[in-house]
């Protein structure tokens, strides 16, 4: 496996993200390269752990405005970046990324390494297609779960056509502006300096297989090579009974409707109160991070872990 790693010079002083790096190595199981994976870890030590994780083609700067609402709470925030996606390593042929090798590699990191228990989830996009893989897959790690913008595809329904035009373009374009892309999926504006940090990780084109693999990663038909998986899991999550909230915006065209999928179908989300996070987009982070952080603080104090 070739691996490409973003010259670390990429990450200096970008705008609203003083943290500091930290690394750990993961492998996957039918690969044993070791590829280096970037986390932030902030907050007190001992507090509840909160996981964000984000999706496609973004990276842990997409929390950046939510981590000082959650820290100042007392949480302690686990932030990876995906391999293939900011600090962490970027195998160089799309061919090397596999939805089960996304998952290894962030399950190693997580509780191979890191151990993490009590976990509060926060996932969107792509963060919950392994997010929720991982709750499934490892239940008594979480405590809760904030799931904004996503689901857990099985290939067994049409996916929006907002998605179907998003992975058309992500394969059929001879350009991929990472920092427009994100842009494009939100309602505000970025500067020029917020646009640039988003392509940070990706000096050229030959640094974007990861991000240019995900969209045909997400199952579309029964026959995909997740579908199964995610079927077990979907088995699993039907008898997840710990705080599940859903946080989705108004404006989002990708998964607008999801979410009524995992209020229905997940046991720990009846009869709780799954607020609409207003004006945002699918990069509900950038619109209104510190709302979502609310959200997330709200639900940690409305149910103390035992």
């Amino acid at each position: 496996m070739h691996v490409l790693r973003t010259p670390e010079e990429r990450f200096s002083n970008l705008p609203g993200f003083p943290f500091e790096p930290n690394y750990v190595h993961v492998t996957a199981a039918d690969d044993v390269t070791a590829l280096r994976m970037h986390y932030l870890d902030e907050g007190p030590p001992d507090g509840e752990v909160v996981l964000l994780l984000h999706g496609e083609p973004s990276w842990s700067y997409l929390y950046r405005t939510m981590i000082p609402v959650l820290t100042a709470a007392g949480r302690r925030c686990i932030v990876p970046d995906l391999i293939g996606f900011g600090r962490s390593d970027k195998p160089a042929e799309r061919a090397d990324y596999t939805y089960a090798r996304h998952v290894e590699w962030l399950r190693t990191a997580l509780f191979d390494h890191l151990d993490l228990t009590g976990i509060t989830l926060v996932c969107q996009d792509w963060g919950g297609l392994l997010g929720l893989r991982l709750v499934a897959e490892h239940p008594d790690r979480f405590a809760r779960v904030v799931a904004a913008n996503t689901g857990l595809p099985t290939g067994d329904a049409a996916l929006t056509d907002a998605f179907a035009a998003w992975q058309r373009f992500s394969q059929e374009s001879p350009v991929f502006p990472i920092g427009s892309i994100v842009e494009g999926g939100c309602r505000t504006s970025f500067s020029p300096e917020v646009r640039a940090a988003y392509d940070a990780p990706f000096p050229d084109d030959t640094y974007k297989a990861g991000a240019r693999s995900f969209p045909l990663l997400v199952p579309t038909s029964p026959e995909d090579p997740a579908a199964a998986a995610n079927r077990a899991a979907w088995q699993r999550l039907r008898e997840f009974d710990k705080p599940f909230v859903t946080a989705f915006s108004d404006g989002d065209p990708i998964t607008a409707g999801g979410e009524k999928i995992l209020q229905r179908e997940i046991p720990g989300a009846k009869g709780r109160e799954h607020p609409v996070i207003e004006g945002a987009g699918h990069f509900l982070q950038e619109d209104d991070g510190p709302g979502l952080a609310a959200v997330v603080n709200d639900l940690i104090d409305a149910t103390p872990a035992h």
